[in-house]
């Protein structure tokens, strides 16, 4: 079983945003699964999925790829590369953040692209394990997980075999996508987030709807692209 440890809460108290805090978070995370345990990212070791972090916010010319289909090969080859360094190297290097003249350094860019990334590929982590427990979230942290999925959820949706609803248990919702049946997915905000990003397994959520289009939307290819968030 994997927690975040104590230091990285430390640090977490002092952070001015909610991504420096999931960063750190899933950096210990990662250090505490150690280079080779499995994720939910397919066929990703932690050790690769690490690497894919480092790539994402440091070398630009490659990520690129993860949504420009002819830059992939190459983003293929410079993660290959990244994934041989140490892994107590990669880890150094997630921690320490991007690059000053990096977009992921501005704040307002951190926090935007980093919050729901950071938090899902921790759950990568944590429920890859065997006999996960999940995380508490503050109800801060939950709000802002919310107002970020109200963003992306058309975009994480797009793909639904059916109408796709997400609903806080407060009646608050945010509709992924229109059309009929309607299957409606109930759930605290973070465990939504993991839905909507194709976590469907994984997800501590209700679904209400017609009894094929609900299993249609379990196995359904949602998120926004890729074996990343």
């Amino acid at each position: 079983m994997i927690h975040g440890t104590a230091r990285a809460r430390a640090y977490a108290g002092g952070m001015s945003t909610h991504a420096k805090r999931e960063r750190l978070l899933l950096a210990d995370l990662l250090e505490s699964a150690g280079p080779e345990a499995p994720t939910l990212c397919d066929d990703w070791k932690t050790r690769d999925l690490a690497a894919h972090l480092v790539v994402r916010e440091r070398r630009g010319d490659a990520a690129a790829g993860i949504v420009l289909r002819p830059l992939a090969s190459r983003l293929e080859r410079v993660q290959a590369e990244f994934t041989e360094k140490p892994y107590d190297e990669l880890l150094r290097l997630l921690r320490s953040g991007p690059p000053r003249m990096s977009p992921f350094a501005l704040k307002q860019v951190d926090e935007a692209a980093n919050t729901i990334e950071f938090y899902v590929h921790g759950e990568d982590v944590r429920r890859a394990q065997p006999e996960w427990t999940a995380r508490e979230l503050d109800p801060v942290f939950s709000d802002a997980l919310w107002r970020r999925l109200e963003t992306v959820a058309r975009m994480c949706g797009r793909r639904s075999p059916a109408g796709l609803v997400l609903r806080r248990p407060d009646g608050q919702t945010a509709v992924a996508r229109r059309g009929t049946p309607v299957v409606t997915v109930t759930g605290e905000p973070g465990e939504l987030v993991l839905f909507a990003y194709g976590r469907q397994a994984v997800a501590r959520v209700e679904l209400e709807g017609d009894e094929d289009a609900v299993a249609k939307v379990k196995q359904a290819d949602l998120g926004l692209g890729g074996s990343t968030a």
